[in-house]
Order: C-alpha cells, then sequence, then structure tokens
C-alpha cells in the first residue's frame, strides 16, 4: 500500500476486504442505506455493550418490533421486560420515547442536527446514524475510535480531558464521500486489530502512519486517568413466595432500573434498612454484588414461604420466572431465592 495513500483511503481499501458481517449493517460500498431504524436501535442497543451480546437482542426486538412504528406502539412495560439483561435501562426509556417522537414527525431526520433533538441521541449516537443512514459526513467517535485515533496520533493527554483533540484528529481523516463506511472501518478496526490488549499492529493498514507504533508502545494508548475507589452500597431483596408464585414489584421510572420489574426491596445505601413487605419466618440465603458504572452493591437476599398471599401485588408464577424480564441483578437474586426454597422442599 503506497506510504503516502491517505488515512482514510487506506482504512476503506481495508475494510473493503475485511468488514464484519452485523444484521444492522448493509455491505461495504452498497448502493443501497442502511434501514434507519435498525441503524438507531443498534447503535443504543451498543452503548456499553459488546457485540455478542447485541446480537440476540437485536434480532428479537426487530422480530417483535420491525419498524419505527412497532417500536412506538409497543407497550412499555413489555418493551422493558424485552430489554432485561442489556443493562443501562435508561436507554430502554429513552428508546420508546425517542421512537415515538420519530413516528410523530413521520421519520428519522436525515441530519446529524436533526436527530441530535431526538430523546436519548447523544453526539456519538446522532453522528453514527446520520454518516451510516443517511450518508451525511460526520465525525463518529466510540471506543473504538477513540483507540484508533490515540494511538494514530500518540495522544499523551489522559482521557476523558483528551476527547476534545482526538474528535479534532479524527475529522482531519474523515472523508467527504462514503462517510458511513469509513466511520464503521473505524469501529471495526478498533475490535478487530487495534486491541486494547495485544493490538495486530502486523495486520494494520494504517501501521505507517501510527505515531504509536513507531514510538513502539501502542498499547500505552489512550492514556487513561488513575482509577477511583468505586463507593460500595448494600440492599435487601425479598423473595416472598406463596401457592407457586413470587411477589414482584415494579422499580420507580426514576433512578437505576428504573421502570423494571424486581424484588421488594426498597433503597440502596451505606446500611440497608428496608423492612419485609410481610412479617415472616424470613431467612438470609445469600448475597449478590454487582458493580454499575458508579458503584458496587452488595444486594442480601431474603426467602420467606406462606400458606397465602397477604398483599395484593404481580404475583409471578415462579416456573415462569424467566419471562418477567427480571434485570440481572434481581435474575440472580431470584435465582438464589428460588435455590433456597426448592431446598427446603427436599
Amino acid at each position: 500500500m503506497p506510504v503516502d495513500m491517505p488515512v482514510s483511503q487506506r482504512l476503506l481499501d481495508w475494510y473493503d476486504g475485511h468488514a464484519r458481517t452485523l444484521p444492522w449493517r448493509t455491505p461495504p460500498g452498497a448502493a443501497e442505506r442502511p434501514d434507519p431504524y435498525r441503524v438507531w436501535l443498534s447503535e443504543i442497543m451498543l452503548q456499553q455493550t459488546t457485540v455478542a451480546a447485541v446480537g440476540p437482542y437485536f434480532a428479537r426486538f426487530t422480530s417483535r418490533w420491525p419498524t419505527v412504528d412497532a417500536l412506538a406502539a409497543a407497550d412499555e412495560a413489555e418493551l422493558m421486560a424485552a430489554w432485561a439483561g442489556l443493562g443501562y435501562y435508561a436507554r430502554a426509556r429513552n428508546l420508546i420515547a425517542c421512537a415515538r417522537e420519530v413516528a410523530r414527525l413521520g421519520g428519522f431526520p436525515a441530519t446529524e442536527e436533526g436527530l441530535r433533538a431526538l430523546p436519548g441521541i447523544g453526539a456519538y449516537t446522532a453522528a453514527a446514524v446520520a454518516a451510516i443512514a443517511f450518508g451525511e459526513r460526520a465525525v463518529v467517535v466510540d471506543a473504538n475510535v477513540e483507540r484508533v485515533v490515540s494511538r494514530l496520533f500518540a495522544i499523551a493527554e489522559p482521557l476523558p480531558n483528551s476527547r476534545p483533540r482526538i474528535r479534532a484528529l479524527a475529522d482531519t481523516i474523515t472523508p467527504d464521500s462514503r462517510a458511513g463506511d469509513f466511520a464503521q472501518a473505524m469501529m471495526d478496526l478498533g475490535a478487530t486489530v487495534c486491541t486494547p490488549r495485544n493490538p495486530r499492529c502486523d495486520a494494520c493498514p494504517l501501521t505507517s502512519a501510527c505515531t504509536a507504533y513507531a514510538d513502539g508502545n501502542p498499547e500505552a494508548y489512550p492514556v487513561k486517568p488513575a482509577k477511583k475507589a468505586r463507593p460500595r452500597r448494600r440492599g435487601i431483596a425479598y423473595w416472598l413466595e406463596s401457592e407457586g408464585a413470587v411477589l414482584l414489584v415494579r422499580r420507580p421510572d426514576k433512578g437505576m432500573l428504573g421502570g423494571m420489574r424486581a424484588l421488594p426491596g426498597g433503597e440502596w445505601g451505606e446500611t440497608p434498612e428496608e423492612a419485609p413487605p410481610v412479617p415472616a419466618r424470613w431467612r438470609h440465603v445469600g448475597t449478590v454484588s454487582h458493580v454499575f458504572t458508579h458503584f458496587a452493591l452488595s444486594l442480601d437476599v431474603m426467602a420467606a414461604e406462606l400458606a397465602s398471599r397477604p398483599v395484593e401485588g404481580e404475583w409471578w408464577p415462579i416456573d415462569l420466572i424467566e419471562e418477567a424480564g427480571l434485570p440481572t441483578l434481581y435474575a440472580r437474586a431470584a435465582a438464589l431465592g428460588r435455590a433456597s426454597s426448592e431446598m427446603l422442599a427436599l
């Protein structure tokens, strides 16, 4: 490959032969644009989540809600249950709000500015959808692109302060044509070649232009800030079963895991103080640990069985608990409660 060939052309040539096949994409250089709905849905799902994890969810969503209008008409509780396990549940709430606004508008705006005005769409997602779905020149910078650009230019300033410079430098190499292919090529390069550990520099089309490679230490970039210790919170989850069912509640719309089904248990803090939903012979059956973005949580699971149902609420059949759409944290807590009850029954 000629040394004087522009970075964008080197990357596009590489992408033409190495693009990942993903269900929301069209092939490199295709005349037909991908469906904006599928591009948008994939980008929302991929935030803080891997391609491997998103694949099955994307298939289920597009089968159940094949268009943005269908998603706009979805029941919110059903959507939240379908999202369970993907995490970062505010995305699911924003998803349906955005779908309803797009349906009201009669379709997705075709510009980065118009997309940015939609609920739940930030600068990155607006740029990605504008470039990939509409072919608009936009500077698309996700974590993979951050890494590629940081190494290409050997940016010594630590994240997150280096992000404005990373974006400015990404702008200098973004071409006017094939902007969507270029954005996806950068993502693919970061995901498959310019990886966080053990980058495959021998397979990279940009090696001769990469300052970090020339310096002999690409893994040093991007420079990370010193890690801060996450505060730890505690909470309680109550597994209350009766007549083959378990009591579930709906978490408040605002806050962590908002709008999701859960076991009763209240707020999380330095010490768990939530009273059980009813007086019973409660027993501690285990603790679930979970790490959120800004804190770590230890959730003590208490279990009890009653012959009758003393409180009104959503009593979910235990044999169908996997269909309740519990977020991962509460699915693990429910597994402890269920296992404990099964042990007592032996």
